[in-house]
């Protein structure tokens, strides 16, 4: 991404921008790309980026033109820092609690989008870095991740749902490790962990756009009743999870682009979905 000047940002060849608070929002074929940038606070999450990330993450739930989000960071060696530590200090602890909350909220709005997630780790993602990662269907690691859930070094505990997704996402005794010992793990370490989908050499925002990218041509009605399904069912026993199944998959069956499916599979070519 190039920059003219201070806090510009010029437009490429491959997405559109157009510059929010802090962040910079760029949509193109399908694919929106939600890039943080406050780069003096390594993007740290302050009142004014949560705000601004809270507005595009609704933006975004009602766009149907939007496939595929990518999450990245437009700042150098540096995902997300976390929480404005500075800008905590100066908050009462009822000021605390509430910001936490409505950091809760923002994070289960971005969990909860209906449409594929994919958090690009090209630096640190520590403290409430990870915990927005961990809200994306994938996190693609690059070779200058460095990833961890730190805050029992400050004597305080994970207050973005660290404690809760993480433990899902790889067991209680691995989560329990990490967070106990404050550690932080390479690209590498985090895949074999499980905390992210995959590790890649290159830059982890071109491996995610070559994941979207093999997304984008699927029914993307399909790809939404999958991923309810499959964030709705998994909690659920067997046969309630299997009825829920049968639900989402009554969404697809009058839809276009199921028979535009039938119909391409006939006629030998590849299928054009319209969402309908």
């Amino acid at each position: 991404m190039e920059r003219t000047g201070r806090g510009a940002v010029a437009t490429s060849t491959n997405f559109i921008e157009r510059r929010l608070p802090g962040q910079v929002f760029g949509i193109k074929y399908g694919i929106a790309v939600l890039t943080l940038d406050r780069p003096r606070a390594k993007n740290a999450i302050s009142r004014a980026l949560l705000d601004a990330f809270r507005d595009k993450i609704e933006a975004l739930r009602y766009d149907p033109e939007t496939r595929v989000v990518i999450l990245r960071s437009g700042v150098e060696r540096v995902f997300c820092a976390g929480a404005d530590l500075k800008e905590r200090a100066t908050m009462t602890p009822s000021e605390v609690t509430q910001f936490l909350t409505r950091l809760r909220r923002a994070f289960r709005d971005l969990e909860t989008l209906p449409m594929p997630t994919i958090a690009a780790i090209d630096g640190a993602a520590l403290g409430g870095g990870l915990e927005m990662a961990l809200c994306c269907d994938f996190r693609v690691a690059g070779p200058g991740a460095l990833v961890g859930l730190p805050e029992t070094r400050l004597a305080i505990i994970p207050g973005g749902g660290g404690t809760q997704r993480l433990t899902r996402l790889i067991g209680p005794g691995k989560a329990k490790e990490l967070i106990y010992t404050g550690r932080n793990l390479k690209h590498t370490e985090a895949e074999a962990y499980g905390i992210v989908t995959r590790s890649t050499l290159e830059d982890a925002y071109t491996e995610s756009l070559n994941l979207a990218r093999e997304i984008l041509p699927q029914g993307p009605i399909a790809i939404r009743m999958a991923k309810l399904a499959i964030d709705r069912g998994g909690p659920l026993d067997l046969d309630a999870g299997l009825d829920f199944e049968q639900a989402c998959y009554a969404q697809v069956i009058p839809t276009e682009d199921r028979l535009e499916g039938l119909k391409a599979f006939r006629e030998q070519r590849k299928p054009v979905y319209q969402g309908r």
